[in-house]
């Protein structure tokens, strides 16, 4: 495999595996955890920059109120996407989250024809529908939304359609989004420090380096992604992005032992029946364009 394509599976294999972090601090409140990732990610990035000397480069970069509004937004977007995931991972909803993440492709489709008038051939019609019929059928087998699987699929969605029209790289992006809900993780901490229940110093070494190496696992994914997406194309990275939700769903099932009925193996089905045909189309169509004609 190139170079690229290591990356990109090493990526996703790492964001993957990440429940298995998030289990080791299963006994921190998910709010501290989060704080933890915000203030030791943005340390850890903003290290990065200053080794790669791009400090001014990024200085200069988020100056403009059109960038602190559009990443401010994108902060709010991944704050939330980030707890729901710790909180989900460490309840006990490891599955669920996978059906979020494997929602998402197909949420994220939807919304470019929302807000950039992007026009679906018939069969991409047909797979949107397809897996909101899974969705609604687990609704209505277990008598609730599946709420974790949906906010993490439109949180992330919608954090995605922020980043395809903000102008940074994405090691500014995710340095100024932490940088931003910095001083509101801080303050939580030093209230819970202060009112007695916070976890940091107060539980071990090892529960230390563990919330410290919050930031470091949160960047290195990132940074394999990135260098990932400049070498290859997207439409493999479309299809490499499936390990995500696949070794998500393993592990709740079989290392962490969640329960995996006939009720959910057939709404995930549905899902996945869409992803699969939404996958072979984009493949036929992508095959069948004729190639573009180059003017001398």
């Amino acid at each position: 495999m190139s170079r690229g394509t290591w990356n990109a599976v090493g990526a996703y294999a790492l964001w993957g595996l990440l429940p298995v972090y998030w289990k080791c601090l299963q006994h921190v409140p998910a709010t501290q955890v989060l704080c933890h990732r915000i203030i030791w990610s943005f340390l850890t990035l903003l290290v990065l920059i200053l080794l790669l000397s791009r400090w001014n480069a990024f200085r200069t970069a988020v100056r403009e109120p059109r960038v602190l509004r559009a990443y401010a937004t994108a902060a709010v977007l991944i704050g939330i996407n980030w707890f729901t995931y710790i909180w989900a991972v460490n309840a006990g909803f490891i599955v669920e989250t996978s059906l979020g993440y494997f929602i998402n492709p197909l949420l994220s489709v939807l919304l470019g024809v929302v807000f950039f008038r992007e026009r679906l051939r018939p069969w991409q019609w047909f797979t949107i529908s397809l897996a909101a019929a899974g969705v609604l059928y687990l609704t209505i087998a277990y008598g609730t939304l599946p709420w974790i699987a949906l906010t993490l699929a439109i949180t992330f969605g919608l954090y995605g359609l922020v980043k395809k029209i903000a102008p940074l790289e994405s090691l500014y992006g995710l340095t100024l989004e932490t940088g931003i809900l910095l001083l509101p993780a801080f303050m939580f901490l030093l209230y819970s420090d202060r009112a007695g229940h916070g976890a940091f110093l107060h539980a071990g070494a090892i529960l230390d380096v563990l919330l410290v190496g919050a930031g470091f696992i949160t960047a290195v994914p990132l940074l394999m992604f990135s260098s990932a997406a400049r070498r290859l194309p997207l439409s493999l990275i479309g299809v490499l992005q499936y390990i995500v939700p696949t070794l998500q769903l393993l592990l709740g099932v079989l290392v962490y032992r969640e329960p995996f009925t006939i009720v959910k193996l057939i709404g995930f089905g549905i899902v996945w029946i869409a992803l699969i045909v939404y996958a072979v189309e984009g493949l036929i169509v992508h095959r069948t364009q004729p190639f573009p004609v180059v003017s001398e």
